[in-house]
Order: C-alpha cells, then structure tokens, then sequence
C-alpha cells in the first residue's frame, strides 16, 4: 500500500502539472503579459503553500539560513521554468512547448557530466538518439509548419527545458533533510522574488480586484506550481527515483491531449509517434543500466 499510494500520488502530480498549459493560454488570450501571469502564478502559490505549512506545522529538523538560501536558489529554477516555458506557449502551440520542455531528458545527462564528473554512458547517448528522433516526429517538422512559427518561441522551449532539468538535478541534491512540506513553498518563496525582480514593470499592472486575473492565476498556480511539488513531496520518497522519473513522463501525454482536446490544437500520427518515441527515451534511461547490470552479474 506504501509504495501503491506514491505511485498514485507521483502520478497525479505529473498529470497535474501537464494541465498547465490550458489557463496559460487562457490567459494570453484574455490579454494578460507573461509578468502578470507568473507573477500571479506566484503569489497565490506562496499563500496557499505557507498556509499549510501553518496548518500542518511541519518538523523543522534540518532548518537554518544555509539551508534556507540554497532551498531558495534551487527554487527559482522553478521561476526560470515557468518564465521560459509560458513563454514558449505565448508563441508556438502548447503541444509544441511541451515537446522542448522535455529535453530535460538529455539535458540533465549535461549537468550530471559538468557537475558530478559523471560521462554519459552507451545508455545515455541511445536515450539521446531516440529523444532526438522523437522531436523530430513530435515537432511535426515533415510537414514543413515549423518555418511560420517564430524563433523566439523555440530559443524560450528549449531555455525551459534547460530549467527545469537544473531544477531537479539541484532539488535532489540540496537541504534534502528538510522537510517536503517546507521545501515547498521556500522555493516558490525563491521563485516569487525572482519574478517579482524579473517582471519588475509589471507588478503595478497586477491588479488584485481583477477577478479574471485571479481565476486564471488559480488555475496557473494550482496546477503549475502547487499540486506537483506537494504530491511529489508525498510520493517521491515511497517509491525508487527512477520509476518516478518515468511514471512523471505522463505529464507529457497528458499535456498532448488536453492540448488538443480543450485547445483544438492537432496532433497527427506522426506526432504521437514522436511523444511515444520521447517516452521510451525516458524508460530506457532509467532503466536501461540496470538491466544492462544485472544481465552482466549473471
């Protein structure tokens, strides 16, 4: 039942996060900025996780400024994500976005080479060839509709996947004594000050009696930076990292789905040839060496 209900809860988070993409483009549409957006994005996500925090009244074992700061650092790579990745959905289809998002897959392979000394391995560069096959499909690049989609969008893509790959290559590896229910809401704390200084302009122009600001913020916040760190923060540590990271790709299908589902975007044959392509890349990442290990054991 332990290790049912983290992957229950891994599952939901991921889900979560890929439902995203809909109030951002509701709120685009709606004539908000990108600063609007994230900053109100943050602000309700700041609220609603210390406010439980004060209700649960976490442990605080582990707790102290060094740890505090470098919670905080690790968090605004959230920030960072949410900027690039909203970004992205500001100027290319959502399903688009959140085909360059998933480059972490590979992108993390660099920071595990730059920071830990660890080289990629033959595991790594299959997962890297079959990731970038699945782009290629995914992308819908044989049809030749990425030549009137703007650059920009692209650069904002891919700088978003090189985000969030730092985001969970540094949350794994700091103040991980800390309490989950207060890591939380220290790197939306992190995340909030960043944008708050990045979209400095637009903090006058958030208005708090704007009721469709806060309706499409909730909906930002709720599932892009509130449900899937607290339901990573519940499940992650009940079940191996790896299985996590691969049960967190259904983010993606997810993501393709409610795309085209609620925001009529297409998606053929070819695309999902590519996402199913994208998704393999991450199984045989995670699981790859150690079937290659036990095989040579034997």
């Amino acid at each position: 039942m332990y290790r049912t209900l983290g992957i229950l809860y891994v599952l939901i988070g991921a889900a979560s996060f890929g439902f995203t993409p809909i109030f951002v483009k509701m709120g685009f549409e709606k004539g908000y900025s990108l600063g609007q957006l994230n900053i109100i994005q943050m602000i309700i996500a700041f609220l609603l996780l210390w406010g439980i925090v004060f209700i649960k009244k976490p442990a605080t074992k582990g707790l102290h400024k060094q740890s505090i700061l470098k919670i905080m650092i690790t968090g605004t790579f959230v920030g960072l994500t949410s900027i690039f990745y909203y970004g992205a959905i500001q100027y290319l289809p959502a399903s688009l976005a959140i085909i360059l998002l998933f480059q972490f897959v590979w992108i993390g392979m660099i920071y595990d080479w730059l920071f830990n000394k660890v080289k990629p391995t033959t595991i790594n560069l299959i997962t890297l060839a079959v990731t970038l096959t699945g782009v290629f499909f995914a992308s819908n690049i044989l049809n030749g509709s990425l030549q009137e989609l703007p650059l920009i969008g692209f650069f904002f893509g891919i700088l978003s996947g090189f985000t969030y790959a730092g985001f969970i290559f540094f949350s794994g590896q700091v103040a991980i004594n800390v309490h989950p229910l207060l890591r939380s809401p220290l790197m939306v704390t992190g995340s909030l000050v960043l944008v708050l200084v990045v979209f400095i302009a637009d903090i006058s122009s958030v208005h708090l009696h704007d009721a469709e600001l806060w309706k499409v913020g909730i909906g930002v916040a709720l599932f892009g930076a509130i449900l899937p760190p607290l339901f990573f923060a519940l499940g992650a540590h009940r079940i191996p990292g790896a299985l996590a990271n691969v049960l967190s790709s259904i983010e993606l299908p997810v993501a393709i789905i409610s795309a085209s589902i609620i925001l009529s975007e297409t998606v053929n044959r070819i695309q999902w040839i590519g996402i199913i392509l994208i998704i393999l890349a991450i199984i045989i990442n995670e699981f790859g060496s150690y079937i290659i290990k036990k095989r040579d054991a034997h």
